[in-house]
């Protein structure tokens, strides 16, 4: 059911325990361009699911690391999304569950935050297992301790998700009275059946500039999310 904005933030002020399911519509307010549009960093580019694959990785890591250079935005701040998100956190039972990996959500200051996809800032040599700082890794994928491969702890195409960010999401979803789907078309797997965990009581809003598709019905609210997050 379609509503206004203000029945909107009226859902989310009301409610005690919330998850929110956050994608890269978040983050586009503080000038991350999304992956999928036409104005995202995939247009243009052949084959970009390779260029973030692991096979890509391992086989040309030259050009996996050029491309994965242009992901970061260092003068991206976070916006009212996230910080509205954070600032809930400090009164309510309010965790976040992120498709997005540009570490807006950390720096906002979100702590029960599950980085589904893992973050561009945390970075590691394949070597040594060594953590690396991440402006180490801008200037080279080399290890200056080992010269080792460095690599940000993002989850790639072709490789599998670690059972405890998956079981730490479920358990977000669970405690839920509202789940809140933010900025995200939804359809990338295993991000989207999250949705499938929620208590049955529970209630769903969207705040998208498109409807999803879910088998279960929902609030819809179709908002730019900083429209309605800087009301709440």
């Amino acid at each position: 059911m379609e509503i206004t904005i203000d029945q909107a933030v009226k859902m989310i002020q009301q409610s005690k325990r919330i998850t929110f399911l956050t994608g890269a519509g978040v983050s586009t307010p503080s000038g991350v361009p999304d992956y999928r549009s036409l104005q995202g960093i995939y247009h243009g580019i052949e084959a970009p699911e390779y260029l973030l694959s692991s096979e890509c990785l391992v086989r040309e890591p030259e050009k996996f690391y050029q491309f994965v250079k242009h992901l970061y935005h260092e003068e991206a701040q976070p916006n009212s999304i996230h910080q509205a998100m954070a600032q809930m956190e400090k009164r309510k039972d309010v965790w976040v569950v992120s498709q997005n990996i540009d570490g807006l959500h950390t720096a906002a200051g979100s702590r029960q935050l599950v980085d589904f996809h893992g973050s561009l800032y945390d970075c590691y040599c394949r070597k040594c297992q060594q953590s690396v700082a991440w402006t180490d890794y801008l200037q080279s994928d080399r290890h200056k301790v080992c010269g080792g491969q460095i690599r940000p702890n993002i989850v790639l195409y072709g490789e599998g998700f670690e059972k405890t960010v998956i079981q730490q999401a479920i358990t977000a979803v669970r405690n839920a009275e509202l789940v809140v789907i933010v900025g995200t078309s939804f359809q990338v797997h295993p991000f989207c059946d999250l949705i499938y965990e929620k208590h049955e009581d529970a209630k769903v809003l969207v705040i998208n500039q498109t409807p999803i598709q879910l088998t279960s019905t929902y609030d819809f609210v179709q908002a730019d999310g900083t429209v309605v997050f800087e009301k709440v």
